[in-house]
């Protein structure tokens, strides 16, 4: 009887001992598996880090451009035209005080208007169906009143009775015969006692 317990015990004794060697791996086994799944959560409750600040830009002046050069060179030079144009000698102020201004009426039913520059003395704008010139005085050798606009080619001739508006670069009168109240009574005058003409020749002489 002892002989067949005892045989008994050395069949199980390696099944027992089995057992207890194993049984310790199951929690050491599901602990590394807890572990596992609780690194994505710890990964996940970490704040992720924030990107870096781009540097702000900063605005580069940009040289102007070859239109834009010509455009302020162009404004220069009118700007020192017009200067020019402005400034007149005392002469010429002098002259330009002699012009008649207003509605002036011409032969063929035209008409010339004359208006002074406030802003600009000694300066003109002259008007009519069909052209406007902006002129101002020129000295003569006769003592004629005249405006220029050199531009366009315009000359505006006063004398005592009567003026004319041409285009000397079209070689056309624009108008002709124009008088002003001023010019109409020397017209007047010069019918009754007409002035002594240049070609006539003197009492006495031959």
């Amino acid at each position: 009887m002892k002989t067949l317990i005892a045989s008994a015990l050395i069949v199980l004794a390696p099944a027992w001992a089995w057992s207890q060697t194993a049984a310790p791996a199951k929690p050491a086994a599901a602990k590394a598996e807890a572990k596992k799944a609780s690194a994505p959560k710890a990964a996940a409750a970490k704040p992720a880090a924030k990107p870096a600040a781009k540097p702000a830009a900063v605005a580069k002046a940009t040289p102007p451009s070859s239109r834009q050069q010509l455009h302020n060179g162009a404004k220069q030079v009118a700007s020192g035209l017009a200067a020019a144009e402005a400034a007149l000698t005392p002469e010429e102020l002098a002259i330009a005080e002699r012009v008649h201004t207003g509605r002036i009426a011409c032969e063929l039913g035209a008409f010339v208007s004359i208006e002074a520059d406030g802003q600009a003395p000694g300066h003109f704008n002259v008007e009519g169906k069909g052209f406007k010139y902006r002129m101002t005085p020129v000295a003569t050798s006769t003592g004629a009143v005249r405006l220029e606009d050199v531009r366009a080619g315009a000359v505006w001739l006063q004398i005592a009775n009567k003026s004319m508006l041409m285009n000397q670069k079209l070689g056309q009168r624009l108008a002709d015969e124009c008088m002003s109240p001023q010019q109409f009574d020397v017209a007047e005058g010069f019918k009754k006692n007409p002035p002594p003409s240049l070609i006539d020749k003197p009492e006495g002489s031959r």
